[in-house]
């Protein structure tokens, strides 16, 4: 009986006594750190160092030569009491927001109907693509001559006073210049989201929304978009994030005048801090903006 009573327990016992299994580490071939280090060096040494060194200067009253002074929260209060860092910043959050919508629509449209069975597809896809691959600067230079000469031409030969006269010139149309030349840029890169995400949505859900009754209106409102959501996403927070930070538009067109009606935060900051003598108070304004760029694209 005791041996038939020990004979279950034997295979329990083994089990206990058996010793646990060693996990072996898994060595890292050292070539991985010698593909990551120079990466992670030239990182530290061209963005990271001239960050903390930018951070530094923004407490002083270095003017960007010369001897300077530690003035603590100096800049940074008087930020708060400047009507130009005020102005500046009202106008980029305006021009943001506009041209983020109106990128987003007209990328839209244009993905919807490349995204069709049309002749020459590929083609107008990649003539519509080269925006983005040209330089602003340029493609600036070329506006401001369309919008200086071309345009006041068109308008006297038709009789429109409105468009007889440079926009560019105009305090309260100078922006719409500019808005124009950053939608007609940037939408080349959103239309491409967009095709991609176009590209997810499923054939039968088309079909089963024609056989019950939708219209192409309703088929977006109801299949396309909801399914597309992702990527309007992804471009609204790329647009936006982009056109906070809008520079060459404004450098090629404007010089961030009339006056300063079209002068964003990035000008401001460039104008003030090599051209006026503010280094260390632009630069306070610098890290401002930075924080809030951080902000709106983490929310």
């Amino acid at each position: 009986m005791s041996v038939l009573t020990d004979q279950p327990a034997a295979p329990e016992a083994a089990a206990q006594s058996a010793p646990a299994p060693v996990r072996r580490r898994r060595r890292t071939d050292s070539a991985y750190y010698w593909m990551v280090l120079p990466a992670l060096a030239l990182f530290l040494l061209l963005h990271t160092t001239p960050v903390l060194r930018g951070i530094y200067y923004s407490f002083t009253d270095y003017a960007g030569y010369g001897s300077y002074e530690f003035v603590g929260f100096t800049n940074y209060l008087n930020l708060f009491e400047d009507a130009r860092i005020a102005d500046s910043y009202l106008f980029t959050f305006q021009f943001a927001a506009v041209a983020t919508i109106l990128t987003n629509m007209a990328a839209l449209a244009v993905a919807l109907g490349l995204n069709a069975r049309i002749k020459l597809r590929a083609t107008l896809r990649g003539v519509f693509f080269t925006p983005n691959v040209l330089s602003i600067l340029i493609v600036g230079y070329v506006f401001n001559y369309l919008f200086t000469y071309s345009l006041p031409y068109v308008g006297e030969s038709l009789g429109i006073d409105a468009l007889s006269t440079s926009i560019l010139a105009d305090p309260d149309l100078a922006w719409v210049g500019v808005v124009i030349l950053a939608v007609w840029q940037a939408a080349a890169f959103n239309i491409i989201i967009y095709l991609a995400g176009l590209q997810t949505v499923p054939e039968d859900l088309y079909e089963a929304a024609t056989l019950d009754g939708a219209g192409p209106w309703q088929r977006f409102r109801s299949v396309t978009l909801p399914l597309i959501a992702p990527f309007v996403t992804i471009n609204t927070v790329l647009s936006l994030r982009n056109f906070l930070q809008v520079f060459d538009h404004i450098q090629a067109l404007t010089a961030g005048g009339p006056g300063s009606a079209t002068t964003s935060v990035s000008y401001l900051i460039f104008k003030g801090g090599f051209k006026g003598g503010e280094y260390a108070y632009q630069t306070a304004n610098a890290v401002l903006f930075f924080v809030v760029i951080v902000v709106i694209s983490v929310f």
